[in-house]
């Protein structure tokens, strides 16, 4: 359960930390060295394993998020030979876990806006 949650805090690390030697100004030239397109093939390698990334973040999210709601659903039942406070534990972990995707959805959002704001 925690290595989902991990996982997903570990991949956003990863994408969100900017190799120190890269060159990151935008000079309006398409795969020019400097060019936003070097910037995200820097973060991450190719640009279509950013999508992944951020597709497997929120794969986690969602199962962290099932699995919590039917351990919340088998403690209710008397199906389930979990403590009360493991419940809470795997409840509030998947509640970390979904605002920590929000938040990464809020940057990606101002970033684009910026990004469509920029003159060309």
């Amino acid at each position: 359960m925690s290595n989902n949650i991990d996982g997903v805090l570990s991949q956003i690390r990863a994408a969100s930390q900017i190799n120190p030697g890269l060159k990151t100004g935008f000079d309006g030239g398409i795969n020019k060295p400097g060019s936003l397109t070097d910037s995200v093939e820097g973060i991450t390698g190719k640009p279509d394993q950013f999508s992944n990334i951020l597709k497997q973040g929120v794969e986690a999210v969602n199962t962290q998020q099932m699995q919590a709601g039917d351990m919340a659903s088998k403690f209710e039942l008397g199906q389930s030979d979990k403590t009360l406070a493991e419940v809470m534990v795997q409840i509030q972990k998947a509640d970390v876990s979904f605002k920590a995707m929000t938040e990464v959805r809020n940057k990606l959002v101002d970033a684009y806006r910026e990004v469509m704001q920029m003159s060309v």
